[in-house]
C-alpha cells in the first residue's frame, strides 16, 4: 500500500494550475471582452496597458495544468480530445488572435488599429465562451466505451453548454471591469464603475440559472447535491454574501475590493464545481484514479513540477509588483 497517494497530489497540482489560470487570465480576457464598449481610444489604450505586462505570464498556468493533465492522467486526453476537439480549437484560436492583437496594436498606424481592437475583442470573447462550454460539457459527461469516446463531434454543444459558455463570458467581463477599476483612473475608471453593477447582476443571474439547470444535466450532480443538501448549502449562501459585498464596494467606490470580491466569487464557483463532480475525471463513469498514469511516471514528473511551481509563483509575484499601481494611456511597457 502506498504511503503517499500521488494521484491525489497531482489532482491538487492540476486543480491549482487551472484555478490560477481562470483567475489570472480571466481578467485580461475580460478586458478584451469589454474593449468595444470603452468610452474612447484613450481608455482602450489604458485598458490594454494594464494587462500587457502580465497577460502572457498568466497563461503559464494553462500550460502547467494542461501538461500536468497529460502527464498524470493520459487517459483523460483519450476522451477529451476527440470529444472536445472543436471547442478546444476555438479556445486556442481565440487565444492566438488575442495574442497577436497585443503585439500588433501598439505598432499599427492609427488608421488600422481598429482591426486589432476587433481581433482582441473577438479572440477574448471566443476563448472565454469556449472555456465555459468545455466546463459545461464536462458536467454533462461523455459517452464512452472504456476510455474510448464514442459520441459525436458536436455532442459538447448543447443549450446547457451554451449557457455555461455565456456565463463564463459574463464572469470574465466582471473580472475585467473590476481590474479596470483597480488599474485606471479618470474617465476610464468612472465608466468601469457604471458598468460593473450590471455585470455583477448578470453573473448572479447566470449563477442562478446554471445552478438550477446543472442537476438536470447531470444525474451525479443531482445526487451529490440533494443527498448532502444540509452540508452544501453554505456555498450558495457564501456566494450571495460575497456578491452583496462586491455590490456595496462598488457603490462606495473602493477601487481594490471589487476585484478581490470578484476573485472570491470565482473561487466559490470553482469549489462548487469540484465538490459537485468529485471524484470523476471523465464523468459519468471514470474517476481520476481510473485515468491515472503509472505511479513511477507520476513520481518522476512530480519532482520537476515541484521545482517549477515556486519559480512560476515567484516571477508572477515579481511581475505584478513591478507593474503595480495605476496605468496611463500613453505609458506602456512596449
Amino acid at each position: 500500500m502506498e504511503l503517499i497517494d500521488l494521484t491525489l497530489i497531482w489532482i491538487g497540482i492540476i486543480g491549482l494550475g487551472v484555478f490560477m489560470y481562470v483567475l489570472m487570465d480571466g481578467f485580461d480576457l475580460g478586458v478584451g471582452i469589454l474593449f468595444p464598449f470603452a468610452p474612447d481610444d484613450r481608455s482602450r489604450d489604458a485598458m490594454m496597458n494594464s494587462v500587457a505586462p502580465v497577460w502572457d505570464g498568466n497563461e503559464t498556468w494553462l500550460i502547467l495544468g494542461g501538461a500536468g493533465l497529460l502527464a498524470a492522467f493520459p487517459l483523460v486526453y483519450a476522451v477529451f480530445l476527440p470529444a472536445l476537439y472543436l471547442g478546444v480549437f476555438l479556445l486556442l484560436a481565440g487565444l492566438i488572435f488575442r495574442g497577436i492583437a497585443f503585439e500588433f496594436r501598439f505598432k499599427a498606424p492609427a488608421g488600422s488599429r481598429h482591426w486589432w481592437d476587433r481581433s482582441f475583442n473577438i479572440g477574448s470573447t471566443v476563448a472565454a465562451f469556449a472555456q465555459g462550454a468545455v466546463v459545461g460539457a464536462y458536467i454533462q459527461g461523455f459517452e464512452t466505451e472504456g476510455f474510448v469516446y464514442v459520441g459525436g463531434a458536436l455532442d459538447w454543444l448543447t443549450p446547457f453548454t451554451v449557457m455555461t459558455g455565456l456565463g463564463v463570458v459574463a464572469g470574465y467581463a466582471l473580472l475585467g471591469v473590476t481590474w479596470t477599476i483597480l488599474k485606471t483612473e479618470g474617465t476610464t475608471r468612472d465608466w468601469a464603475y457604471r458598468l460593473a453593477p450590471w455585470l455583477l447582476a448578470a453573473v448572479m443571474g447566470f449563477f442562478v440559472i446554471v445552478s438550477l439547470w446543472t442537476p438536470m444535466a447531470s444525474e451525479h450532480v443531482r445526487g451529490r447535491w440533494f443527498d448532502n443538501i444540509t452540508a452544501l448549502w453554505i456555498f450558495p449562501v457564501l456566494t450571495v454574501i460575497t456578491a452583496a459585498a462586491v455590490w456595496r464596494w462598488l457603490r462606495r467606490r473602493v477601487d481594490a475590493l471589487p476585484f478581490v470580491g470578484s476573485m472570491a466569487l470565482f473561487a466559490l464557483f470553482y469549489m462548487g464545481l469540484l465538490i459537485s463532480m468529485w471524484p470523476y475525471a471523465v464523468p459519468p463513469d471514470h474517476t481520476f484514479w481510473d485515468a491515472a498514469s503509472d505511479p513511477g511516471s507520476q513520481l518522476f514528473l512530480l519532482l520537476g513540477v515541484l521545482f517549477l511551481i515556486p519559480i512560476i509563483l515567484g516571477y508572477t509575484a515579481w511581475t505584478y509588483w513591478v507593474f503595480r499601481g495605476k496605468v496611463q494611456a500613453d505609458v506602456g511597457y512596449h
